[in-house]
């Protein structure tokens, strides 16, 4: 089990495939569409770089070492595999790690829950502890068709501002993170978030939303949890333990 002592960049590669697997695990991915990206530090020329994954590669077949470095417009840099990458699935992506230097790591899915909840009108209503951490803090972009408009990109930065959650309408759903650990508990969260609305207005009883001030309030304490962990470097109980998932389920990820 790698254990983290390891160089920025190489945990940077492990994190980004632990996050492909975990995804893939759970159910939440889209056969080869759909990506995670990971912003790398600068080059020596001060060259913007980011880790994406091969093209053509499913989820679960993602490792450290095949991952390919790219520039923000999705050129190749350096390619283990050979495949190159999806450069046009990179769009959304380039646009959100241009704009948002916070963002290391984001991550977009297609899931049928999470494609339901941005189909229709309300969103994510806060139905629960999990939807209560996204109260009031989600973004919407208009669904503009298949993402291959650069232009598009403009549209993208300008809805999401500065939330880290983002629900692109009739489409799916994208999030940031200050680290791969906190965009993907952002993923879960919001997948969970996601199938449990389906679940209760799926029954056709009457819905219970929580008050908008136990909502906040909820929302707030997951916030300062996550700022503990990104700002003061507290430990993430809850990303070991992801991390031990994974390596149980999909040994030599990392290698």
């Amino acid at each position: 089990m790698p254990d983290g002592r390891t160089d920025p960049v190489s945990a940077l590669r492990r994190d980004l495939a632990a996050a492909y697997r975990l995804i893939a695990l759970m159910g939440m991915d889209d056969g080869i569409y759909t990506h995670i990206s990971a912003r790398l530090p600068e080059g020596p020329g001060g060259e913007r770089r980011f880790l994406l994954n091969p093209y053509g590669l499913r989820f679960d077949e993602v490792t450290a070492a095949n991952l390919v470095t790219v520039d923000e417009t999705g050129a190749v840099i350096e390619d283990p595999h050979g495949a190159g990458v999806n450069a046009a699935g990179f769009t959304i992506h380039s646009a959100v790690h241009m704009a948002r230097h916070d963002a290391v790591c984001v991550l977009h899915t297609h899931t049928v829950a999470g494609v339901a909840v941005s189909s229709v009108k309300e969103g994510l209503l806060s139905l629960n502890q999990w939807s209560a951490q996204f109260h009031d803090r989600i973004a919407f972009h208009d669904y503009e068709g298949i993402a291959l408009d650069l232009a598009e990109r403009a549209r993208i930065v300008a809805d999401l501002g500065d939330r880290q959650v983002m629900l692109l309408r009739n489409h799916g759903t994208l999030l940031l993170g200050r680290s791969v650990a906190e965009a993907v508990k952002y993923a879960i969260n919001l997948e969970r978030s996601c199938k449990a609305q389906v679940a209760a207005l799926s029954m056709g009883l009457s819905p219970v939303l929580l008050p908008d001030d136990v909502a906040e309030h909820t929302a707030g304490q997951y916030a300062r949890m996550y700022d503990k962990m990104e700002q003061e470097g507290a430990p993430d109980p809850e990303w070991a333990a992801i991390l031990r998932r994974v390596e149980a389920a999909c040994p030599g990820y990392a290698d």
